[in-house]
């Protein structure tokens, strides 16, 4: 997959699930993306809206259609692509998806898609791609064998600081966060740089990273050492912030010691559900969400320092949030934020004091 030439214009579907963590590669899409201009989303349970308003009340100019027929009829642009904006378990789409996706395909569009169903695997839309002379992109197909690297330890030599975006529990925000605390360093005169590891950052256009789950697990950490090793050589950053996976003790993907150990991430950003009681996934399991404590104990023991909590208000209001950021910056010493509703500037200086030691 030749990235560098996979860009332009893009709609969104998200058909029914634009308000929920499922529709989190649209999310990331609605808030930035250097690769994609997104022209639109397809959902008809909020035609009419603006998905930026939906999404978290600020306009987007993001227009919301019931049907890609309504969508090519409205007087914008054709979009270069259509993109499957959804991450559902499994990686099953919909059959609604397949006739919409079959609808792009026969007006030129080509299709972008992240989840475990591949559309080049399919036959009708892949007979229809070749027809009409457009691309599927699958973006979660496993790179071959020999573009593999094995962790060599060459990283350990390396000073720039990298810090860890993780999270207590998948479908959290630790992407989100990671962009702003990116973003907000940028605005600080501070050389950052984000490095993707799922499909919404490969769509967001992020120059450096790689699919962590489409990755075979033997080469993990391999493949975390070499796309940071290639961001530090060819854009001597001040410093790396690394998208993290899953979490640390959700049974369905107990990632993140891999960017502690493997990435010789010495920091760590920890994205914290207060709210949220049980695993995403496992709610019917009643298998209970660990304490922010432990969490930030098991990184120490790792090797990591916690340096700040970013909260997601989640099953919670924003006061309650608030309320629980200033009662934990007391009793744990570390700065609680909410990077949606407040920014992440006020973790400039935190992260400022990081890099200097680092070096």
């Amino acid at each position: 997959m030749d990235s560098d030439k996979i860009k332009g214009t893009a709609v969104l579907i998200t058909e029914g699930f634009l308000e929920c963590p499922n529709g989190k590669t649209a999310h990331g899409l609605i808030r930035g993306s250097e690769r994609f201009s997104i022209l639109g989303i397809i959902d008809k349970d909020h035609a009419g809206k603006d998905a930026g308003e939906v999404l978290d009340g600020k306009t987007r100019n993001i227009p919301i259609y019931s049907t890609l027929e309504e969508l090519l009829s409205s007087g914008i642009e054709k979009p270069d692509y259509i993109i499957v904006g959804v991450a559902l378990h499994g990686g099953v789409l919909p059959g609604s998806y397949k006739e919409i996706l079959l609808e792009a395909i026969k007006n030129g569009i080509s299709a972008v898609n992240g989840s475990w169903k591949f559309l080049c695997d399919d036959p009708v839309l892949s007979e229809a791609a070749k027809k009409y002379n457009v691309k599927l992109i699958d973006v979660r197909r496993p790179r071959p064998l020999n573009q593999l690297k094995f962790w060599s330890g060459v990283i350990l030599s390396q000073k720039t600081p990298v810090i860890a975006s993780l999270g207590i529990d998948c479908a959290s925000g630790k992407r989100t966060t990671g962009r702003h605390i990116m973003e907000s360093c940028r605005a600080h005169e501070i050389k950052a740089e984000m490095i993707y590891t799922g499909q919404t950052g490969w769509m967001q256009g992020y120059k450096h990273g790689f699919i962590f789950d489409a990755t075979l697990n033997d080469f993990i950490g391999g493949e975390i050492e070499r796309v940071i090793m290639e961001c530090i050589e060819e854009d001597v950053p001040d410093l790396i912030i690394i998208e993290g996976q899953a979490s640390l003790r959700n049974p369905s993907g107990p990632c993140g010691s891999e960017f502690i150990l493997c990435g010789n991430a010495k920091g760590v950003i920890l994205q914290h559900t207060p709210f949220r009681k049980y695993f995403e996934g496992f709610e019917h399991l009643h298998f209970p969400l660990p304490s922010i404590e432990s969490e930030i104990e098991l990184i120490r023991m790792l090797g990591a320092e916690t340096l700040a909590v970013t909260l997601n208000a989640e099953g919670g209001t924003e006061e309650q949030l608030k309320e629980y950021a200033k009662k934990m910056t007391e009793k744990l010493k570390i700065p609680f934020v909410c990077p949606l509703s407040e920014g992440v500037d006020s973790l400039i200086p935190v992260i400022k004091k990081y890099i200097a030691v680092s070096y």
